[in-house]
Order: structure tokens, then sequence, then C-alpha cells
């Protein structure tokens, strides 16, 4: 418990004390972000706010982890795990594709950087790698971090094999790396959602570690192999993305660009995968969902009828355009991934019940 508070801890200094350095250096390089044009007039104003500022989140994200570790040496703790490490390079591929995106946009004066090919090359691969390596790096009790078996809460009896298994990864890699793209459209939004969907992953790991197989072999228990390691995990991106959110909440000095919504999105395809929990955390992550599929019906109503179902896709802007304040709809769309955190959390818990019951 103490490795969990001390890579917040730390993950949270080193990203709130790093963000406004990253501010100062990026508005002197004229690093600044191009808004769409198309988009509410009120986000023409933001035009020129320093972008990229996911880096302070992958930064604060690998201290929390790797200072958790060091500190953890002195209480007999296990040091970093494959899971984990996986986890955390799948979450770095994924904002290298991002800081990329961001600076061929900043070079080129445009909000068009990457084209769609290259960013899905860029996340495929990084999928692949990190499904290949998750079906190795067996643990002491023959588990991998990866399973080829569909999982909802835990392992399912439907076994989808390697081949499938790594396709699975891909779409789930792809899938959510862009629906939290998507969601970074308002001033903190996509940093306090993935805060409170990663802060319900925080308490999911931490009681598989509690109730793991390995070390309390029993009826409901489960088959996750290093759970308090992703655990840290968690609680490393709870403390960044909060860190972070210090600065790019409303009215914000800073964006966290491709480069940090790629790597969340990343990080919590990552975290399914590892936790067993894939199908758990479309209800966790339920308003990247929802933020994902209204530009997924936008585009397939418009093709096929010219009409619009919403104002403006992602749905927040709809929503701008409707005559909410933007503050207004960041603080409830919040309350959406708090609702949908804690209905997660229920049916985690109530599974466990039935399980054991």
């Amino acid at each position: 418990m103490r490795q969990i508070l001390f890579a917040s801890g730390i993950a949270l200094a080193v990203s709130i004390l790093l963000t406004p350095l990253l501010i100062k250096a990026f508005s002197r390089q004229g690093f600044g972000q191009e808004i769409r044009v198309e988009g509410p007039a009120s986000h023409q104003s933001k035009r020129g706010t320093p972008t990229m500022g996911g880096i302070a989140i992958l930064l604060g994200l690998w201290a929390g982890y790797l200072g958790s570790h060091l500190i953890g040496l002195g209480y007999d703790a296990d040091g970093p795990s494959a899971s984990g490490l996986l986890v955390l390079g799948l979450t770095t591929a994924l904002a290298g594709v991002g800081f990329l995106d961001d600076y061929i946009k900043i070079r080129k004066q445009r909000n068009l950087g990457l084209k769609a090919t290259g960013k899905y090359i860029g996340q495929i691969s990084a999928a692949v790698i990190f499904a290949v390596l998750a079906l190795n790096f067996r643990g002491g009790s023959g588990l991998t971090p990866g399973s080829t078996s569909l999982s909802i809460i835990r392992d399912t009896t439907l076994s989808m094999g390697a081949i499938v298994f790594v396709l699975f990864t891909c779409a789930v890699v792809v899938s959510w790396s862009n629906a939290v793209n998507l969601t970074d459209g308002l001033d903190g939004l996509a940093a306090g959602s993935m805060g409170l969907a990663l802060g319900s992953y925080v308490l999911i790991t931490f009681w598989q570690y509690r109730n793991a197989c390995e070390t309390a072999p029993d009826v409901g228990c489960y088959d996750v192999r290093d759970p308090l390691d992703l655990a840290l995990v968690c609680a490393a991106g709870v403390g960044a993305c909060i860190g972070f959110l210090w600065w790019n909440a409303a009215p914000a000095k800073i964006f966290m660009g491709d480069t940090g919504s790629l790597a969340l999105g990343g990080l919590f395809a990552g975290l399914s995968i590892t936790t067993r929990t894939e199908l758990l955390a479309v209800g966790i992550g339920a308003l990247f969902v929802a933020e994902a599929a209204s530009v997924l019906i936008q585009v397939a109503v418009f093709r096929s009828s010219r009409r619009r179902v919403f104002r403006m896709a992602p749905m927040h802007h709809h929503f701008e355009l409707g005559g909410w304040p933007e503050t207004v709809v960041i603080i409830r769309f919040w309350l959406v991934a708090a609702i949908a955190s804690a209905v997660g959390l229920g049916l985690f818990y109530s599974e466990y019940l039935a399980a054991v019951g």
C-alpha cells in the first residue's frame, strides 16, 4: 500500500512541477496549438496555447513507477515486473506516435499532423509488439501478462488463439487511443476523466493482488500476473493526470496534445489486457466510448443521408454549440466519467461476491 502512495505522490510532484517548465520552454519555441477553423468560435482564442504537455504526464508516470520501486527496496518489495514494463512500454510507444503528430502540426502550422495511415501504422506496430511480448515472460505460476482467453472481469472459457489475440489487441489499442484522443477537445476533459478511470483501476488491481490465486488460492481468486505492480502503474497514472490537470484545467495554460492523449489511451488499453478486464473497461471508460461513438455515428449517418445527428462531433462540441459553457460541459462530463468508474467498480465487486458466494 505504501508503494502505491509513493507512486501516486512522486508522479503528482513531477507532473505538477515539470508542466510549468514545459509551458515556458514551448512558449519560447512557439510550440502552440493550431485550432480547427470549423470548431466552436470560442476555441479560436486558444490558438497558440503550448501543446505536447503529455510529455509531463509520461515523465511523471515513469518517475512515479520507478521511484516507488526505488523507495520500496527498503521494504523488501519486488522490483519492476514484466506486466508493468510492458504497459509502460506501450504507453511510451504511443506517446512517440503522438509526439510526431504534434510536431508535424507545429512545424506546418496547421491542425493536421500525421496522415491517418501513418498514425494507424504507429499504433498497430506498437500493439503487435505489445501483444507478442504479453504472451511471453511466464511468471512463477506460469501466468503471462496477456491471455488468449477473452476476458470480461476475468478470463472466460472462450479462447482466441495467439493470432486472434494479436489482432484483438490491435483493435483494443487503436480503439482506446483514438477514443481518448477524440475526448481531448476541452480544457482538462481528458486528463480529469482518465484520472477517474485509472483511479478505479487502482482499486481493481489492488483487489486482484489481495486475492491473487498465486498467493491466496481460494474461491474467487484472480489469475493475473503482477497485479500489485500494475496497481503502481495505475497510481502513477492518476498522480500524473492530476498534476497535469492543475495547469490544464480551464482556462488551460497547456494542452496535452496527441502526445498525451494517445499515451493515456494506450495505458488504459494495456491495463485492460493485463488485468483480464477488456470488456469491463468499456464500462469504466464509457465516456471515451460515447465520444468515439458520436464521431462514428455522425460520419455514418452523414454519408448515408447527408444529415447530421449532432451539431458537431465529438459530442462535447454538440453541447457547446447548444449553448452550454465550456466549463459546464467539462464538469458534467467528469460526472459521467465518475459514474461510469463507480458502476465499473460495482460490477467488478459484484462478480467477486457471486464467485465466492
